[in-house]
């Protein structure tokens, strides 16, 4: 059956809502639920725009346009000479999009990992809220302290659904040499896509001052994000703390 046949449920959704998309952004949807089913892995390459025009019967220009939105939002990477690769946390590129706490001086650079804690809890009200999950339902927790050069500089908390992140240990935290994403996507298949962000100032309590070796009051930034992957399904939720003496937060806005 045609994928875009006025029957399928793409063409009319399933919340028998009136609203037309145009046809690249159902593409755009059928190459995102194949992205989601795994079909083509992390950094593998995908069929060309020829071979999804043929597949999904469209013309070539209307994959053009399906993958460029994709390639926007970070979905898929384009080489030049090579084709159209799934974008994954394992590229040098990718580790800097979601730290956004850049040097003053000097190249940016990953920081150094100390984890206090990696525990599985019960979910308080908040935290399930957030991850669309009940209260009291499992997840894990992860409190570290991250240096550069040295110097402790961020101090964050992160809980994940314990269902999706089974088996994730201190241990296997410590050995994974990579960005966290990195191994979130590669042994729990849990892509980050997207990720929302409120940032307020803070000053330092008695547990900042401690990690951070900085005095109580110090002026810090505090960042709260929920992270998302395919679908908007909220899969982590992280709260950092940071010490801007030597950094400064940068995002670019467009």
């Amino acid at each position: 059956m045609n994928p875009l046949s006025p029957n399928s449920s793409d063409a009319t959704g399933t919340d028998a809502s009136p609203s037309f998309r145009p046809l690249y952004q159902q593409i755009k949807s059928l190459i995102t639920q194949s992205l989601q089913s795994g079909e083509w892995k992390p950094g593998e390459l995908m069929p060309s725009e020829v071979e999804l025009a043929g597949r999904f019967k469209v013309s070539q220009g209307t994959v053009r346009k399906a993958i460029d939105e994709l390639a926007a939002e970070n979905l898929v990477v384009r080489r030049q000479g090579k084709g159209t690769f799934v974008a994954t946390h394992a590229e040098e590129r990718a580790h800097f999009r979601f730290l956004r706490l850049m040097p003053d001086e000097g190249i940016p650079h990953h920081p150094d990992n100390r984890f206090i804690a990696v525990l599985r809890i019960r979910a308080t009200s908040e935290v399930a809220r957030l991850l669309e999950l009940k209260s009291g339902d499992a997840v894990v927790y992860i409190k570290r302290v991250q240096s550069f050069d040295g110097v402790p500089t961020i101090l964050e908390e992160l809980w994940l659904p314990g269902q999706l992140f089974k088996g994730l240990t201190a241990e296997r935290l410590v050995e994974y040499k990579g960005p966290m994403y990195g191994l979130f996507e590669s042994e729990f298949g849990t892509r980050m896509i997207r990720a929302t962000e409120k940032i307020r100032a803070v000053a330092a309590d008695a547990v900042a001052s401690e990690h951070l070796k900085v005095p109580e009051g110090t002026p810090l930034l505090c960042a709260d994000r929920v992270s998302f992957s395919y679908g908007d399904k909220p899969v982590e939720l992280r709260r950092g703390i940071y010490s801007t003496a030597r950094h400064h937060y940068q995002n670019e806005l467009s």
